[in-house]
């Protein structure tokens, strides 16, 4: 019995402290579109940061919304990986992001923390799948061996 309730304090006591910080983890999103953002180029997050780019012909696209959503819903787990994420609703802004990624419609795009892109896709995806795609990249390899 004395063990058993030992045991219950232990792992109660090693839980206690990843919910204890009810912090909101804000995920940095950044809308190329806009005016203020407009010279945003992909290489200024070279080595820092990995783009994760969202762009659509309207925020009103429906796929816009839903990857929106998928991405506030669970944070957490981009930011520990370095995302940053860039968004374009706004095909008349012209901006540098549509002019190098050349969208058709809505479009996902992960660029690597080298400036490479490793991967396209023309449909929301999960935060767990994105999350899955980065930690196969060869750089995130190599930061969890650092580490």
């Amino acid at each position: 019995m004395k063990k058993r309730i030992l045991a219950i304090l232990l792992v109660s006591a090693m839980l206690k402290p990843a919910f204890a910080d009810d912090e909101e983890i804000a995920l940095e999103v950044i809308d190329a579109a806009s005016e203020d953002n407009s010279g945003i180029q992909l290489d200024q997050f070279k080595w820092t940061a990995r783009p994760f780019v969202v762009l659509a012909e309207s925020q009103s696209d429906p796929r816009f919304s839903e990857q929106m959503a998928l991405l506030q819903k669970d944070p957490a787990p981009l930011a520990e990986r370095d995302v940053v994420v860039l968004i374009d609703a706004d095909p008349g802004a012209n901006s540098a992001l549509r002019k190098k990624l050349r969208p058709r419609g809505f479009m996902l795009v992960l660029i690597g923390k080298d400036g490479g892109v490793k991967l396209r896709k023309p449909f929301p995806w999960s935060v767990r799948e994105i999350v899955r795609a980065i930690d196969k990249l060869p750089i995130r390899q190599q930061e969890l061996r650092t580490r």
